[in-house]
């Protein structure tokens, strides 16, 4: 293969895809690889006098086995389409080999007595160099050339143009939402914040259930491939995976989730529930229920997900639950959120996919008079908010209008009622932050008894006012 390089620089176009220079046993078919790689980049010819004349005046032709072994390659040379079976074979072999060491690695470690590095984290440490080479394997990765990053912007703009809601990501299930945000998109970091009880898990949850619903993927030759919607992942760290399911199939049945804690059901309550079930008992949404995990588990996890059921939305349910992986114990909370964020960033680009992560928001909201929230609320700000490319706030009036109920014989009881009669049924969500588009605000209707989020309809009504 190297030979056929030698005696045509244009088959270098057809395997440049596939290897890399360390994919090379030999450290001389290394060097002559690189060096190839270098002149055919600059636009001079890599051929036996030119390669013969860089590594004598370098001093390193002996290295490579003097020009008799350049010689060599070239009445070596391969003249078909067998070359590129040729670089697939060399790939082949040097993962076979970095698998070997992975593995060496791997034994290494374990026998390793090491407090600061228990086996979880080996484990999952050994799943990301695996991840990798995976990755490494299909030929991924590295530069690209401006032009082929256009030509899949035109491609996604098209297929935003042609489809139905005009957007070119996935689709939160909210119009009004998706209208402002474009969808959720490849490589994004999504911080969703609130105040506890504003929502934050049940506008995940709807999120999840829509996009899991419209999921459709199709078989191409590289493998299965999701046409619309979405195949979900789940990190719920707070609740448990039955008291999420919960919350969907009473959302999909209509019946309000406090039935299923007081067993209140009544025939029509079960029949509705056992629909439900049906309907959504096939959805490719998945959930990880464990607590404290650590931000190295929790990409490992994903990973496997990825590769074994597929995954194109990973929702986190909430940030301030995951733990720093390997930080020093004198390290600030401050320190362990930065190093939490920049992770499910470059996880969101690594697997090209948007990452929804709920986070809480500091006290502060409470002391002002308005109660709307700001980006300086959130929870060790800082490394948050640099890091996500979206942010989004849930606010609802209705939640405080409650809890300044006045007196019944009270003059101002008549405007509070009314107040709370218009807001009740209503929730804000505020884009205080996108790095594709516009801020601003959206309104929607919400479902207490349903904790479901939803369109307004044409009257600006929710659609769940009775």
């Amino acid at each position: 293969m190297l030979g056929a390089i030698l005696f045509d620089n244009n088959a270098h176009q057809r395997v440049a895809e596939i290897l890399t220079s360390k994919d090379f046993y030999a450290p001389a078919n290394q060097q002559i690889y690189a060096v190839m790689e270098i002149m055919l980049a600059s636009g001079r010819v890599a051929d036996g006098v030119t390669l013969n004349e860089h590594f004598s005046r370098d001093g390193q032709i002996v290295q490579i086995g003097g020009a008799r072994y350049l010689a060599q390659l070239l009445d070596s040379a391969a003249f078909g389409p067998e070359i590129v079976e040729y670089a697939k074979l060399v790939r082949d072999l040097a993962i076979r080999r970095a698998l070997i060491d992975i593995g060496s690695q791997i034994v290494k470690s374990a026998a390793q007595s090491d407090v600061f590095t228990p086996g979880e984290q080996q484990i999952a440490s050994a799943e990301k160099s695996l991840f990798e080479l995976a990755e490494r394997g299909g030929g991924q990765g590295g530069f690209q050339a401006f032009n082929l990053a256009l030509a899949r912007s035109l491609e996604s703009a098209t297929a935003a143009s042609q489809a139905s809601g005009r957007i070119s990501g996935v689709s939160t299930g909210l119009q009004t939402l998706d209208h402002k945000l474009g969808g959720l998109h490849k490589s994004d970091l999504v911080i969703l914040a609130a105040r506890p009880s504003m929502g934050k898990t049940a506008l995940a949850t709807n999120i999840a259930y829509l996009a899991a619903k419209r999921c459709r993927r199709e078989e191409t030759p590289t493998g299965p491939k999701t046409v619309d919607g979405a195949v979900v992942g789940f990190f719920s760290l707070e609740m448990s995976a039955e008291q999420l399911a919960t919350r969907v199939l009473a959302d999909v049945s209509g019946v309000p989730s406090d039935k299923f804690k007081s067993g209140d059901l009544t025939r029509r309550d079960f029949d509705a529930v056992r629909d439900a079930a049906r309907e959504i008992d096939s959805l490719p949404l998945y959930i990880d229920e464990m607590g404290g995990i650590s931000i190295s588990q929790l990409a490992a996890r994903a990973r496997r997900l990825q590769r074994t059921h597929g995954l194109d939305l990973l929702i986190i349910d909430y940030l301030q639950l995951i733990t720093a992986s390997g930080r020093n114990r004198n390290d600030g909370r401050v320190q362990e959120v930065t190093e939490i964020t920049k992770s499910l960033k470059a996880l969101a680009k690594e697997l090209q996919i948007p990452i929804i992560a709920l986070s809480q928001l500091s006290r502060q909201v409470e002391m002002r008079e308005d109660k709307r929230p700001q980006l300086a609320d959130l929870r060790e700000s800082g490394s948050i908010e640099q890091d996500a490319d979206v942010v989004l706030f849930i606010y609802r009036e209705a939640y405080y209008l409650e809890r300044q109920e006045p007196s019944s014989d009270n003059e101002r009881y008549a405007e509070w009622a009314d107040r709370l009669k218009q807001k009740q049924n209503r929730a804000e969500i505020i884009i205080s932050k996108q790095r594709h588009g516009p801020i601003g605000k959206v309104e929607v209707g919400f479902s207490p008894p349903r904790v479901r989020f939803s369109d307004l309809d044409e009257h600006h009504q929710s659609p769940d006012i009775d």
